[in-house]
């Protein structure tokens, strides 16, 4: 078997991700008993199967490693084959393997393995029967294992999906869900097909040598696909935070199941009083009048979002300068006649649980476009975090409650800034933030 220096093999960078604990158990192997499967590459020292491989030999500090050289007469066969042996693991997710699909079909189409619209067994190329002949759909969906149904789902995954959006879902609860994959792929349809329209003009304007119509079609299918990606994105959040409060409402369940556990932190005896600030971790709190200057002079000034309730002393207007979206709380019917009494900019109403949600903005704001199934306090405030925040957002919660939005903020990695006029509120919400991080508050001079 050749041995090949192990600094000369070329990874592709489409490659799939390595797995820490697979590369720890083939140095383990590696070392008690050799490598006992060659790692395969093209002539040109292209890797086409074994990376873990090369990866544990890489850390073992080898020189060289075993190969199994194979000729291809064109780059497309060598990248079909390292195609092929990634989809035979079984541990891909369903966004890494349609992307496989996708590329795999593509590469077959330029071999002219692919059968197009139209096309049959007895295909002429030229004058010649093409051997072996060009492949159908069903054929590649059985080739991978696969019904025609999935395969065609998978291909609509890897197309549709903006290749921005599929960075963000990777290694995420999504990229394992088809279903949740295949909703993030169709949002924004009416755009795509817009966009697809004006594309095609723009090529018909460029053939014809008309500028002016070719920089029009070229600017309307930007927009097109610059709102699509902004439907896909919030297609995204929708389904992390769904995922996100089912997996707080099954949390919450098991808690109940269960006995309750004593708490191992030694919480820090104090009262907070009328004036106070507080620094817990990455969030701020204020025991005092939330819509007074003081608690305004401690806001960031570009926050994400504020989320309050409504309440019958609301002097808060001035949130919706503070944040660029606002989501006011409140049971039914009460956002109708909230808005006539207020001057902030309303955009639309949201309905989670028993909740009615207000959302006002300076800003344009998207209305999510599926309905939400979403119960408990805790879920609808992760859920309108992971709507309109990124990590590293600020946030505004100007009534503590019962600190759900600060635990939330915590947990997520948003910055809260938060506070009541209820001193006894402010002290169990910095309990609950002290129990639930195991760190201590700090009363700021």
């Amino acid at each position: 078997m050749p041995t090949v220096s192990i600094d000369q093999i070329k990874i592709g960078l489409n490659r799939r991700p390595v797995k820490d604990e697979k590369v720890a158990e083939l140095m383990e192997s590696i070392k008690a008993n050799g490598l006992l499967n060659p790692i395969t590459v093209d002539q040109n020292l292209n890797l086409i199967a074994g990376l873990h491989r090369l990866t544990a030999c890489k850390l073992l500090h080898f020189k060289e490693i075993e190969c199994n050289i194979v000729t291809y007469t064109h780059a497309d066969q060598a990248s079909l084959a390292e195609i092929d042996e990634n989809l035979i693991r079984n541990e891909l997710e369903p966004l890494d393997r349609a992307q496989l699909w996708l590329e795999r079909e593509q590469i077959l189409g330029r071999l002219g393995l692919r059968a197009k619209p139209g096309d049959n067994q007895h295909t002429l190329k030229g004058s010649e029967n093409i051997s072996p002949p060009p492949k159908t759909t069903m054929e590649l969906a059985k080739e991978v294992g696969y019904s025609e149904r999935t395969f065609q789902m998978g291909k609509q995954i890897a197309k549709d999906i903006f290749p921005e959006v599929k960075e963000i879902i990777k290694d995420t609860p999504l990229a394992k869900s088809t279903t949740d994959l295949l909703r993030i792929a169709r949002a924004g349809s009416k755009e795509r097909t817009l966009a697809e329209q004006a594309e095609q003009s723009l090529a018909q304007a460029k053939e014809k040598g008309d500028q002016e119509e070719a920089k029009k079609q070229a600017e309307l299918a930007a927009q097109a696909r610059a709102k699509q990606k902004e439907l896909q994105i919030e297609a995204y959040k929708r389904a992390i935070a769904q995922k996100d409060a089912k997996s707080l409402k099954k949390q919450a369940h098991s808690q109940v199941q269960q006995p309750m556990k004593k708490s191992n932190v030694v919480t820090q005896q104090f009262g907070v009083k009328v004036g106070e600030e507080w620094t817990l971790g990455r969030h701020l709190v204020y025991c005092g009048d939330t819509s007074g200057k003081e608690f305004m002079k401690l806001l960031p000034g570009n926050a994400a979002l504020a989320i309050a309730t409504l309440s019958p002393t609301w002097n808060h207007n001035y949130l919706v300068d503070e944040a660029r979206i606002v989501a006011v709380l409140r049971s039914e019917g009460n956002i109708y006649e909230f808005c006539s009494r207020n001057r902030m900019p309303f955009q639309y109403e949201l309905v989670l649980g028993n909740i009615y949600i207000g959302i006002f903005s300076h800003h344009s704001i998207s209305k999510p476009e599926t309905p939400i199934n979403i119960e408990g306090i805790e879920g609808i405030v992760s859920y309108l975090l992971n709507l309109y925040t990124n990590p590293n957002n600020f946030v505004i919660s100007p009534f503590m409650g019962n600190s759900e939005i600060i635990i939330a903020c915590e947990r997520m990695g948003r910055s809260c800034f938060s506070g009541d006029e209820n001193p006894e509120l402010v002290t169990r919400g910095i309990i609950r933030w002290q129990n639930w991080t195991g760190k201590q508050p700090l009363r700021n001079s």
